[in-house]
């Protein structure tokens, strides 16, 4: 009876999962794949992302998630076009099947990403509510959060660590946030963000001057092309393409033109979303963010 409460996990993405190209994992071939069972547009409040965790998928630095103001959550709401205060994500749930993959692609240890679901289903909550127990008890500060998720498991990761992004309506989703600069919650565990001096959110063009380790430029910028996609859907990603220089925008626009005209099928297979639930959800124009970066062809 309490394992039927986490039979879905509702999970936010703000990076690769953006868009079917990223959900897919079409340039790493499939690899890390994922298929959702739903999917809707998303706005967070109180969070800004950049590039930051060292990736585990090849050498080029993956998307992070941070609260602009620590002392409170980041919150999610169904997104309503391209207008609003915050920043687009998705809100993708998947069937339970999925959580020794979603785990994996986050670098947390499946077995343990499991065992989280069990004290969940065993306190008959989502696993959601069960996290977000732990934040509120920490008073929302992400190392004290990590801490209290290691006492609770014995295990932390150095990667990403699963963090509770509530909703207005009482929902609860989670959110893999990079095990943080300042401690991974166990100090025998260093985390990837801590061992390459990622102490700051990164734009684009800041990442690919990033000499702490041995960064594949044509890696990074495929990366954020998954990411930038999610704007294909009417997902808000001025933040993303605020500031790209002109010879950044070209070797985005290169890609893109490779890679767009297919994101639309990509996108209903990853999400398992028929064309008419797709176009009374997303917004059926990409968002004006993207125009630069488009390929003429697909706009």
């Amino acid at each position: 009876m309490a394992a039927a409460v986490n039979e879905t996990l509702l999970v936010i993405g703000y990076g690769s999962l953006l868009s079917g190209y990223g959900i897919l994992a079409e340039r790493r071939g499939g690899k890390s794949r994922l298929l959702a069972r739903d999917a809707f547009p998303v706005r967070l409040d109180n969070a800004r992302r950049g590039l930051a965790k060292p990736s585990s998928h090849g050498h080029y630095l993956a998307m992070d998630l941070e609260p602009v103001d620590p002392a409170a959550p980041i919150a999610a709401r169904p997104a309503n076009g391209h207008r609003g205060a915050g920043i687009g994500a998705l809100g993708l749930v998947f069937d339970r099947q999925w959580a020794p993959l979603i785990s994996r692609r986050e670098e947390y240890d499946e077995t343990q990403f499991l065992r989280l679901l069990e004290f969940a289903d065993r306190a008959a909550q989502p696993l959601g509510e069960f996290l977000l127990a732990i934040a509120r008890r920490t008073n929302w500060n992400l190392l004290d959060y990590r801490q209290a998720l290691y006492e609770l498991l014995g295990y932390t990761s150095e990667g990403y660590i699963f963090h509770p992004v509530p909703f207005a309506d009482g929902r609860v989703g989670i959110a893999a946030i990079g095990s943080g600069f300042e401690g991974s919650g166990d100090s025998s565990v260093r985390s990837k963000r801590n061992e390459y001096g990622m102490d700051r959110l990164l734009t684009l063009a800041e990442a690919m001057r990033v000499d702490s380790f041995d960064l594949d430029r044509d890696g990074q910028v495929g990366y954020f092309v998954e990411c930038l996609l999610g704007g294909w859907h009417g997902l808000d990603i001025h933040d993303l393409t605020a500031g790209l220089e002109a010879g950044l925008r070209d070797a985005l626009k290169a890609r893109m033109a490779a890679i767009a005209p297919g994101e639309n099928e990509r996108f209903l297979q990853a999400t398992s979303l028929d064309d008419s639930r797709y176009r009374a959800v997303f917004t059926p124009q990409p968002h004006p963010a993207l125009a630069a970066i488009l390929p003429a062809s697909a706009r």
